[in-house]
């Protein structure tokens, strides 16, 4: 896998003109994009970056992080509070995401989406109102383990941190073996459409678009 040099604001707006092309913003269908990978990459900034972008371009936005989607604690933490299967495996709602988030964005969807479920500090339900993504719009979401349970995105970008970076840069190392899991079972990087690498924060570098350019 080649990678080439890019910063931040560069990725997000070329991601953003592709996205741009997929389907017309004014009436098209919905569009669901992927910003995959572990906290300390950095996804929920190139979520931010990516949603100006389309913004700027005239698309409606909607960004939703996985981590206001988690089960309540005592669903997480049933085998213990650091338990890299159960942080895996079922830390995220993904039955809810389904329901909330990817149904309504469906062809004949009335767009309606719920920003988020549950609050995993207080440990309760939002409560937060749903927002309406209106046709053309853009649904990004950001998180780890995004890939591999068949949602339906349009386009799917995974932050790729080597075994070393991710070892270095999270704060939670019992998590470890989760994300290698994910490498093992999912193989991110050659399911993602994109890949950047985020080993250095201050210096990307990506697969670039590729053949989906020329789409």
């Amino acid at each position: 896998m080649r990678y080439e040099a890019i910063t931040w604001g560069r990725t997000a707006g070329r991601l953003a003109r592709y996205v741009d092309r997929l389907a017309p913003g004014d009436g098209g269908d919905r569009l669901k994009v992927a910003v995959d990978g572990a906290p300390a990459a950095g996804g929920e900034e190139l979520a931010g970056l990516l949603a100006e972008q389309l913004r700027d371009r005239g698309r409606p936005v909607h960004v939703v992080g996985t981590r206001g989607f988690l089960r309540p604690a005592s669903l997480r933490y049933e085998h213990g509070r650091q338990d890299p299967d159960a942080y895996y495996e079922g830390w995220t709602d993904t039955g809810a995401l389904w329901r909330e988030v990817f149904t309504p964005l469906e062809p004949g969807g009335d767009g309606r989406v719920l920003p988020d479920l549950w609050d995993p500090v207080k440990d309760r339900a939002t409560r937060s109102p749903y927002v309406t993504l209106p046709p053309g719009g853009v649904l990004v979401l950001h998180g780890p383990f995004l890939l591999g349970h068949w949602f339906p995105f349009d386009l799917a970008v995974h932050l790729r941190l080597s075994p070393g970076a991710l070892a270095r840069r999270t704060g939670e190392p019992w998590a470890l073996p989760a994300f290698a899991r994910y490498e093992t079972e999912v193989d991110p990087a050659g399911t993602a459409d994109v890949v950047v690498r985020a080993d250095d924060p201050r210096h990307p570098a990506w697969t670039g678009l590729g053949d989906l350019a020329s789409d």
